[in-house]
């Protein structure tokens, strides 16, 4: 087990070390680094794959979480490139490389590229020592499919729901507050979280989950306090109608459903606003996706 871990390990660094590799490279050539966005997905996916290939643990598990990161991954994947193409520099690079010591790629390498790729790397670590263990109890394993649907579920609504929204020019300088994003301001970041826990309970049917519990923690903190959730709320503070929105919606947990507003008891673009029933740390997200 020892020999078979090292090596998925040892190779899930390589691979990562490799998805980062053509970031930096298209990058440098595109001059924007909101490129490594599509990369991030990517990159799971990519770990994942080599672990399921080159573990001898439980084959069940091995190809279970291979599908279950890669509907994550590559759906993450298209949904980005789809939104950035065409689009210049993201605006959260630009001010995080705006005036950085060493010049601007110096400054990608070392507070994106790097970051990131060591951020795959470590979160996918539940997936990576799952490889080389045999089987477990089955039980855990559907609880954690279970939580891992619930996430992925509210990305896929939340990012649907919210493309439609600005799809309609009468939303245009309007809050999303409908469905999955009336019970959460940030439904999207919720649901990776979920997506992530359910993995690591997937991973972690066959051994002490202890040993790689802080991957979780960590994508969940990154997400919640560093440059998920906590960030674009300072982006979205200034936007008219966000102070409402806020006073009345959870903003990551999905505590309740709607309440009826001052944003849905209002009359919008001629019909009524209703809730429609039914989201890396550099993934970009929520309402300032506009």
């Amino acid at each position: 087990m020892v020999a078979n871990l090292a090596v998925v390990i040892g190779g899930s660094l390589l691979v990562v070390a490799l998805v980062m590799a053509v970031a930096v490279v298209g990058g440098r050539r595109s001059g924007r680094v909101s490129g490594v966005d599509a990369a991030w997905g990517l990159g799971f996916v990519l770990v994942a794959a080599w672990s399921a290939l080159a573990g001898d643990g439980d084959l069940v598990r091995r190809l279970l979480l291979l599908v279950l990161v890669a509907t994550w991954g590559l759906r993450l994947t298209g949904h980005v490139w789809r939104r950035n193409r065409g689009a210049g520099e993201d605006p959260r690079y630009a001010e995080l490389l705006a005036d950085a010591p060493g010049g601007r790629f110096a400054a990608a390498l070392r507070r994106v590229y790097l970051p990131q790729g060591l951020a795959i790397w470590f979160v996918s670590l539940p997936v990576q020592v799952s490889a080389a263990v045999g089987p477990g109890s089955r039980l855990v394993l559907a609880l954690g499919v279970l939580v891992w649907a619930v996430g992925f579920a509210f990305e896929t609504v939340g990012d649907a729901q919210l493309r439609a929204f600005k799809a309609d020019p009468r939303n245009r300088g309007r809050v999303m507050d409908r469905g999955v994003w009336g019970w959460s301001r940030h439904p999207n970041y919720f649901g990776d979280a979920c997506v992530w826990w359910g993995t690591y309970v997937v991973a972690a049917s066959a051994w002490p989950g202890a040993t790689t519990l802080l991957s979780p923690v960590v994508m969940t903190y990154f997400l919640v306090r560093v440059t998920g959730v906590r960030l674009l709320e300072q982006r979205m503070s200034g936007r008219p109608g966000y102070a409402e929105y806020r006073a009345r919606t959870s903003a990551f947990l999905p505590a309740h459903l709607p309440r009826v507003g001052p944003a849905e008891g209002r009359i919008h673009a001629g019909r009524r606003r209703v809730p429609v029933m039914s989201h890396p740390f550099s993934r970009a997200g929520a309402n300032s996706w506009a």
